[in-house]
């Protein structure tokens, strides 16, 4: 996966942890923002849960993005998304316009 260790130690840097990555995307220990890779190669989406609260995240964002520049990543706020329980134990991502 593109960049995944570098990004795993940007985000140990900055307090967190990675929980699970799956294609494009990186879930963190939380599920307050995931991660998103783009096409380009130094560059990661923030994407935010409609159900967190933005004082709270927005903080550990900062932190973050301040790593990454640090390490020449740029990571920059995506669209939102929710998480719903599956039929079976699958998780669903809705990824939704801002």
């Amino acid at each position: 996966m593109k960049q995944l260790g570098l990004v795993k130690n940007i985000v140990e840097e900055a307090g967190m942890g990675v929980s699970y990555a799956y294609e494009d995307l990186v879930f963190l220990e939380h599920n307050s923002f995931l991660l998103q890779f783009t096409d380009h190669e130094r560059e990661l989406f923030v994407c935010i849960n409609r159900e967190a609260d933005r004082e709270t995240v927005d903080p550990d964002i900062s932190r973050l993005q301040a790593v990454a520049t640090g390490q020449g990543l740029r990571f920059m706020i995506g669209d939102p998304y929710t998480l719903t329980q599956g039929d079976d134990e699958s998780v669903i991502i809705e990824f939704c316009a801002p």
